[in-house]
């Protein structure tokens, strides 16, 4: 087993279609012990399940806009586990209102709170549980296509993981000179989540990923899970500040998909689309 005595905090999980369950299932798979983390008691219902499921008897309550829950939670984490070897930092958040219309109409007072909730929490998680890393510990966090590229409808979310993946190369060089903790994020596809439900036309995503990715597929919860496991273990002892595509192959593409009809003239994928 890949990560036999690993010890990880698995952060901002909602439920079982979570990209971080897939990524706690994953590393449990292959022998890591896992924290959990929820931020109020509607998550509690779902995670306390969750944590059952993958074995684990530590779930904390935090908020990581909140700097006296970091606080609380390395505290506790120092009391009842000791040294941790990895993390997943699953956190983001944008109100509705500014995932629709025109990025141009954003709200000083929404730009903040997303950039705060989505960015800025994994520095202060990153900071708050220097001490308790292990040497060589591993750090992840989640992005999405949206940051570096456009994407209808992502808007401030998309900024904020701009911000998010800048976040991680700078992380990576001040957590690497520091007993060679390595920082990374996974960049999924499209996948029916939580966090998704809140981005209009995501059906139409989902459609045209399908199309127009290399595998013609949309990648599942297991699949990004793999991944993020083979980055928090040491599997990737050499790979640090990197941003690891989990799409289908999408980001490649510089134009959609074409075929040919029955008369050999051309067709463009958004005439396929279900």
């Amino acid at each position: 087993m890949f990560m036999k005595g690993k010890k990880g905090l698995i952060v901002g999980i909602a439920n079982n279609k979570s990209i971080a369950y897939g990524i706690a299932k994953a590393c449990r798979n292959q022998g890591a012990s896992l924290i959990f983390t929820y931020l109020n008691d509607s998550i509690k219902k779902r995670v306390i399940p969750i944590a059952k499921e993958l074995e684990s008897d530590y779930v904390y309550e935090l908020d990581v806009t909140k700097d006296d829950d970091l606080k609380a939670l390395t505290k506790s984490l120092k009391e009842d586990i000791g040294e941790i070897d990895f993390i997943v930092h699953s956190v983001a958040f944008a109100p509705r209102r500014s995932l629709e219309g025109s990025y141009l109409d954003t709200l000083r007072d929404d730009f903040s709170l997303a950039m705060d909730t989505s960015v800025y929490s994994l520095v202060a998680l990153c900071r708050a549980c220097e001490d308790i890393l292990s040497k060589e510990a591993s750090i992840l966090t989640l992005s999405y296509l949206g940051g570096p590229k456009y994407v209808p409808n992502y808007n401030v979310m998309g900024v904020a993981k701009a911000a998010l993946e800048a976040s991680v190369r700078y992380l990576a060089v001040d957590l690497g000179a520091k007993n060679g903790i390595r920082v990374n994020a996974v960049s999924a596809g499209p996948i029916k989540t939580l966090a998704a439900s809140g981005i209009g036309d995501f059906k139409n995503i989902l459609n045209w990923n399908e199309i127009n990715s290399p595998l013609k597929k949309n990648v599942t919860i297991d699949e990004v899970g793999n991944s993020g496991m083979y980055l928090l273990s040491d599997l990737s002892k050499g790979v640090t500040g990197e941003i690891h595509y989990v799409d289908a192959g999408y980001n490649i593409m510089g134009m959609c998909a074409v075929e040919r009809d029955e008369n050999g003239q051309m067709v463009i994928c958004w005439d396929k689309q279900k």
